[in-house]
């Protein structure tokens, strides 16, 4: 491997003074993060590690040994200790007396709670006897690109035995689960001096005597495939070479904010859908190669990449040569409907007496010729970890048909892993989703107190949010600790300036690359001016308006064009404010921007309707706390109106109630969040007041 550059091979992470220190099983959980950490060695919640482990039983004390593997569900990559299973081996052995043969192997999962050391709750996984009866302390099941491309290559046996010589074994395609774990078993007794093997169109499986040595041998493994692939690929055509040319990136973006909500309008129903778009150089070189079609058609290989991709992709009807964005568009229903139905043969097809029923048959992969690669699912971090799973088989894909010829999964196999009882099981277990998952809100003056509070909030239940605001340090800050909670998959800050419309359209275009399209607009960016009226400048009234009125209408009318599109309920929120309705001496200019507001959401509503998108005002008042607009100049102007000094406002403002109570940023968030919701989807042209009773603002 002298002659490969460096930067392609996999670096030896492995601190011996660092894991010196650590228990059995922490050196383990080192090992795992350190081999999750790289998406080049198994992708996300793909493979798993184990240790067998002597420990004290805590029942009668005697010393006994326990294997601890990654449970069900996990990331080797960021699980904590807390993500293993613990199971005792001796029990683990005790099951093979209970195995009635491969019709049966199923019924094996079950006796796995049996088995469970010290009432651990975490769920053992599938791959448990995979792990349990290779005689090693230490194992390793990663799924690396390398290797699956040798793992899906025709001369997949061949290519093993030329690579790592009688190093590393071989063993056919087999289903995970317990038959398979007696196979690696029975090879592992015939090869005793054998340091892995590869499983054809699955992955690789290493071991060694201790955590160490056996996180050296999986790196080493792993990367003697990536130099034999470096060697073998140099200077060969890949994917049959190029038949497309790249867009330059900001039109590949721009195609696919576009075609996004679109999509959206033919895949959200019974679930709604969000967006990730990919245009990286792997992707690009497949979707622009001239065997795209030919490949793709053939699926994925691991399955792992399959579960997470589907059967296959759809490839989109698009010349970048040629750019007609109008006849994709005019095509997307034709296209669907034969994906659809091209789904459903394959589960006619396939399906046995006892199979699940057939699931969503949309596509997951979205192939664009020149633009890249789009991916929908659930929420965000699925649709994003979807499409590093086809990478991984775009990856796998060049290897396998530059040196041999790429197989995929055979289709019933394919059918019986997606349609698999256990995998049902799994599915059924998963907790209903929140009230706003699969659901994408835009929140103008997300820097602020009301504006980061809902944001909150929506994340919260489950939104995505793209939080925008013309404070862009402020925004900063805040998109921040929305993250620090809530993840950063869910949250994404854009700038804005509301009163400019270039900047509005690019804030919308923006979001919908980022998720997809938009289902809840809050329109909250505000600033605040008093002053009587021969004082009031005309400077000061025009900029009223332009961000209060004007920015209202501009963030809504390029929000409302994309709701549209999408063909789905969707929601407007304004945070308007009680001088909307009632008036102030001293703040002409805001009073009457804020009616207009007021009104113009009236309007959307009425307008919306037909198309299922509701408009609603929120009105606060005296929202003192965490408020940017309290913080300058206002406050002193409110303050000197009522003749007291500012930090008495709090107060005035709470004794002015009717209710005797200070209103906070919370509050609002929280009605918007309700008028955003389909707990109001019977509400449209509404105004809420949330000002803790106020007379004179009674809206009836």
């Amino acid at each position: 491997m002298s002659s490969v550059p460096s930067e392609i091979l996999l670096p030896n992470k492995w601190d011996a003074e660092h894991a010196s220190g650590l228990s059995e099983p922490e050196r383990l959980l080192y090992r795992s993060n350190l081999l999750g950490s790289d998406l080049r060695i198994t992708n996300f919640g793909g493979g798993n590690t184990s240790a067998k482990v002597w420990q004290k039983d805590p029942l009668g004390g005697d010393e006994v040994e326990v294997l601890w593997v990654k449970g069900s569900g996990g990331d080797v990559g960021s699980m904590k200790l807390d993500g293993f299973s613990t199971l005792y081996m001796d029990k683990l052995r005790a099951l093979n007396g209970l195995y009635r043969g491969e019709e049966f192997e199923d019924e094996m999962v079950g006796y796995l709670p049996h088995c469970t050391f010290n009432l651990n709750p975490r769920a053992a996984s599938i791959d448990t006897p995979l792990h349990a009866y290779i005689n090693k302390p230490h194992v390793d099941h990663m799924h690396p690109d390398a290797v699956i491309a040798i793992a899906a290559s025709k001369d997949s046996r061949a290519i093993t035995q030329e690579i790592y010589g009688d190093d590393i074994g071989w063993l056919p395609w087999k289903r995970p689960g317990y038959q398979l774990g007696l196979m690696l078993e029975q090879y592992f007794n015939d090869n005793p001096n054998s340091k892995g093997v590869v499983l054809e169109s699955h992955g690789l499986f290493t071991w060694g005597d201790s955590a160490e040595k056996c996180y050296n041998t999986t790196v080493d493994i792993i990367n003697k495939a990536i130099a034999w692939f470096d060697g073998k690929t140099a200077n060969a055509e890949i994917f049959g070479g190029e038949r497309h040319v790249s867009l330059d990136p900001e039109q590949r973006r721009a195609i696919a904010s576009t075609l996004m909500p679109r999509i959206r309008s033919f895949i959200d129903a019974g679930e709604r859908k969000i967006g990730h778009f990919n245009d990286s150089d792997a992707v690009l070189q497949f979707v622009n190669s001239n065997k795209l079609e030919k490949l793709a058609s053939l699926g994925t290989s691991c399955p792992d990449h399959f579960l997470r991709t589907k059967i296959r992709p759809i490839i989109i009807d698009f010349d970048p040569a040629k750019p007609d964005l109008d006849a994709v568009i005019e095509g997307l229903s034709e296209a669907f409907a034969a994906y659809r139905e091209d789904y459903k043969g394959y589960y006619e097809r396939c399906k046995h007496d006892n199979s699940p029923a057939m699931r969503d048959p949309n596509p997951v992969i979205y192939l664009i010729p020149g633009v890249g690669m789009l991916s929908f699912a659930k929420d965000k971090a699925t649709a994003r970890i979807a499409g590093e799973f086809y990478v991984n088989a775009i990856n796998v894909m060049r290897g396998s048909d530059t040196v041999s010829t790429y197989m995929g999964l055979d289709e019933q196999e394919a059918f019986d892993i997606e349609y698999w009882l256990l995998e049902e099981a799994k599915l059924q277990r998963m907790p209903k989703p929140k009230s706003l998952a699969g659901r994408v809100a835009v929140v103008t003056g997300g820097a602020g107190g009301i504006g980061k509070a809902t944001c909150g909030r929506l994340l919260q239940e489950g939104a995505c949010v793209v939080a925008c605001d013309i404070d862009e340090a402020a925004l900063g800050d805040a998109v921040a600790d929305l993250r620090s909670v809530f993840g950063k998959d869910q949250v994404r800050g854009l700038p804005v300036n509301v009163t400019s419309e270039d900047s509005v359209i690019k804030l919308m275009h923006d979001s919908c690359a980022e998720f997809g399209g938009i289902d809840i607009l809050v329109s909250n960016a505000g600033i605040s001016s008093a002053a009587p009226i021969d004082e009031t400048s005309l400077e000061v009234w025009q900029r009223n308006m332009d961000i209060l009125s004007t920015g209202y209408f501009l963030v809504a009318r390029e929000a409302f064009k994309i709701m549209k599109l999408q063909k789905r309920p969707a929601s407007m929120v304004f945070v308007a404010s009680k001088n909307g309705l009632v008036a102030s001496p001293g703040a002409s200019a805001y009073c009457t921007a804020k009616a207009s507001e007021i009104q113009l959401a009236r309007c959307l509503a009425l307008e919306g309707a037909p198309f299922g998108i509701r408009v609603n005002v929120v009105n606060p008042d005296a929202v003192l706390r965490g408020s940017k607009i309290w913080s300058g100049e206002w406050r002193e102007q409110r303050a000197k109106a009522y003749d007291m000094a500012p930090d008495q406002l709090e107060e005035h403002y709470r004794q002015r109630s009717m209710l005797k109570l200070n209103v906070l940023p919370e509050d609002i968030a929280e009605a918007i969040y309700f008028l955003a919701s389909d707990n109001a989807a019977k509400s449209t042209g509404n105004v809420v007041n949330v000002d803790a009773g106020h007379a004179p603002s009674f809206t009836r």
